[in-house]
């Protein structure tokens, strides 16, 4: 790996989404760090990527394990002394759905799958964005990507007749609305430097997330993400977008 060679790490990198992005970004010369909670499976995605031309390798990540998330951010500094690109794509839909979405069982949700759903989908993502900061700061232009959707927009689910009105998910929304803070106040914060910040939403993709009803590829799923961590030196931070277009917080 040359000292310009980019280098990624994409939470959640061993199947779906994750791993089109990592395919996508890998094209681009990019070398890709393969998190995964499996790291059997990851290494497996990794021949995939090795299989067409990707730089790749695989860490054991489970994020939602503090000793995981330590042990990637000491491998990243030994390995690569800098990280240019974080996308936070790893995340759990915990919340009951029978076919399509179910109907709104906001008092039901129990207070498990809340704190669960938040572990993976929140808490960390502010972790192990926070241990890998130093390593960002070094980079020439760092990029942080937070797998967000557009469920988590407080706008879109009060407004009646939009697209996600009747679409209620209370565990799974909330906490892509948390991380859409994280995104604004770490903009914020980072203001002046050379990271960008921004949420995206990939749509609603063919995976096993997805369910019934999905209507987008992952091949398009991915693309959100890799334009957020392609930006240039112009382009924005603490946004919330989707292939390009923004999406009302």
């Amino acid at each position: 790996m040359g000292e310009t060679t980019k280098v990624a790490l994409i939470t959640g990198a061993n199947k779906g989404i994750g791993l089109e992005t990592a395919r996508q970004l890998g094209k681009l010369g990019i070398t890709i760090i393969v998190g995964s909670r499996d790291l059997a499976r990851g290494e497996a995605a990794v021949e995939v990527l090795r299989g067409i031309g990707v730089d790749a390798r695989a860490i054991k990540l489970d994020v939602v394990k503090r000793a995981d998330r330590i042990a990637a951010a000491k491998y990243i500094r030994k390995e690569f002394g800098r990280l240019d690109i974080l996308i936070n794509n790893a995340a759990v839909m915990l919340d009951a759905r029978s076919s399509g979405w179910a109907k709104n069982a906001t008092s039901k949700t129990s207070l498990k799958v809340l704190t669960d759903t938040f572990e993976t989908n929140f808490f960390a993502v502010v972790d192990l964005t926070q241990r890998l900061l130093p390593l960002l700061r070094k980079s020439a232009a760092g990029r942080i990507v937070n797998l967000s959707s557009i469920l988590g927009s407080q706008t879109l689910h009060a407004t009646k007749g939009s697209p996600i009105y009747d679409a209620k998910t209370f565990a799974y929304d909330a906490s892509k609305t948390a991380l859409n803070s994280f995104t604004i106040h770490l903009a914020h914060e980072l203001q002046g430097t050379k990271i960008k910040v921004n949420s995206a939403h990939p749509g609603w993709v063919k995976t096993e997330m997805g369910g019934e009803g999905a209507q987008m590829e992952i091949v398009d799923g991915a693309k959100t993400s890799v334009q957020l961590a392609t930006l240039p030196a112009d382009g924005p931070t603490g946004g919330y977008f989707h292939i390009g277009e923004s999406l009302p917080w």
